[in-house]
């Protein structure tokens, strides 16, 4: 447990600029059930004086880290009890910083309902897929022919089932994956549509009826407007990617294809290339698109509550007494009592400290502090 504290307090103290003993000790203070508030305000001397944005970066992060090992830790004994672990794939997983890079790593180990994979595999298949991908210059149909039973009863089966297998194959490479989640994510496209029918009662919406703006830049309340619709049932939202291009060979279906070498002019290249196709449109598009979804999703409610939080901030600073000269006590025995001022705009004038309690009780410099100050 200490090495794990250890461990992550040295990843959160780099993104939140601090010193890993100073993340340790926040996080043994959030671990006892202290809040945020209570440690920025009451415990800065044991954080090393982490303020309260640290703090809430630091409380975020944990959780996520913690949710990470926990559902790392998870991955793994499902791996080794189907006795499939082995020691570059557990380096792999081990060196997983996020979940959805995990969740990629997982993905051909998961344990799913019967697919058509398998069924294509239980009849058979799975050489001919093998063969398929191993040598090009052959005929895929002829090669077909050599695997008729009864359950595949023409070259037409036989080569769907060779899809299937390969298709699933393609769709769980980890590493193609996030590359083409990174793709999309930068050069996908948000598109919303009127439902047709809904124009009317869904009105409010008639900026969204037909819009379109590229993913990665989609403000916060445009995003939160679009998925509100949606859930409404007035918008119907798409990500689209590379719609533009008139290409036979979409650059997302090249990918696929460079990943496992797929590109000449002989017959298994270009059955291959088909694979490579549908795989995109049955598996990987629709994946990738709810992937993203989420992301917008999360990252416009995020940006929301900032947006809330710099309104507020704006208002709790504003001048607290309309055009008056006020000065603001924050009471502590132990650590002193904070003094501030502020002039008729909310402007800060001073802040400073005094300790008219036990053990200084310094009250003649606290009555001389506050008078010098409204001076």
């Amino acid at each position: 447990m200490a090495s794990d504290i250890k461990r992550i307090a040295a990843i959160i103290a780099a993104e939140i600029s601090a010193r890993p003993e100073q993340a340790a000790a926040a996080i043994e203070l959030l671990d006892e059930g202290a809040t945020v508030p209570f440690v920025a305000r009451y415990r800065k001397e044991v954080t090393g004086g982490l303020d309260d944005t640290q703090l809430r970066d630091l409380a975020e992060r944990l959780s996520y880290l913690r949710e990470l090992d926990a559902r790392r830790d998870t991955i793994l004994g499902s791996i080794r009890e189907q006795g499939k672990l082995t020691a570059e794939l557990e380096g792999k997983i081990v060196a997983a910083t996020t979940k959805a890079e995990l969740e990629d790593i997982y993905l051909p180990y998961k344990p799913k309902r019967r697919t058509k994979a398998e069924i294509a595999r239980e009849r058979g298949l799975g050489p001919l897929a093998e063969a398929i991908l191993a040598n090009r210059s052959l005929v895929p149909a002829e090669l077909a022919l050599a695997y008729l039973t009864e359950e595949v009863v023409d070259a037409k089966a036989a080569l769907e089932g060779a899809r299937d297998i390969l298709s699933e194959q393609f769709a769980e490479n980890a590493d193609l994956v996030g590359k083409l989640r990174t793709y999309m994510k930068e050069r996908a496209f948000m598109r919303a549509r009127v439902v047709d029918g809904k124009q009317e009662a869904g009105a409010k919406f008639s900026d969204y009826f037909d819009h379109v703006e590229r993913w990665a830049n989609v403000p916060s309340h445009r995003a939160l407007a679009m998925l509100r619709g949606r859930n409404e049932e007035v918008l119907s939202l798409d990500i689209e990617v590379d719609a533009d291009d008139t290409s036979p060979v979409k650059p997302v279906e090249r990918m696929i294809a460079n990943a496992y070498a797929i590109g000449g002019s002989l017959p298994g290249d270009r059955w291959l290339m088909e694979v490579a196709g549908w795989t995109w449109r049955i598996k990987l598009s629709l994946h990738l698109t709810l992937d993203l979804m989420r992301d917008l999703r999360e990252r416009a409610e995020e940006e929301a509550i900032h947006v809330f939080a710099r309104n507020l901030k704006d208002l709790l600073l504003a001048a607290p007494a309309g055009s008056r000269a006020t000065m603001g006590l924050d009471p502590g025995i132990r650590t002193g009592v904070k003094v501030a001022v502020v002039d008729g705009t909310g402007k800060v004038l001073t802040t400073t400290t005094v300790y008219p309690f036990p053990p200084r009780n310094d009250v003649r410099g606290t009555q001389a502090d506050e008078l010098g100050e409204f001076r």
